[in-house]
């Protein structure tokens, strides 16, 4: 089984949504920026989104190999909560860039309640 040359299948799906993922988790790790943080975060939900439509594709069978979820559904609505979450992550940082000069994430240590 040679992944370059056979069709596109799941398996290449799953690839795909793992290194989305993967490159997510890296990104919100490593930068100090808070815009590059939500970007991070938006990686990972869209690998995830790519791994929900692959598990909820006509070729697992629910009996058989499936999860029986319908992928596109959850994915629509996991795009839904990212929209919800960037709006709200957006004004957060506009606020905290108008009181402080700067989006660094490590000075937001004075947020602490």
């Amino acid at each position: 089984m040679n992944l370059l040359t056979d069709p596109v299948g799941i398996t290449h799906y799953l690839i795909v949504g793992a290194i989305l993922f993967v490159t997510g988790a890296v990104c919100m790790a490593t930068k100090r920026n808070a815009l590059g943080v939500l970007m991070g975060i938006e990686l990972v939900l869209n690998g995830a989104n790519v791994n929900f439509v692959a598990f909820g594709s006509e070729y697992l069978r629910p009996g058989v190999l499936g999860i029986g979820l319908d992928g596109q559904l959850i994915a629509l609505f996991v795009i839904i909560l990212a929209a919800a979450e960037a709006a709200v992550a957006l004004a957060i940082v506009l606020n905290f860039y108008n009181n402080h000069s700067t989006v660094d994430v490590d000075r937001a240590d004075e947020l602490k309640g």
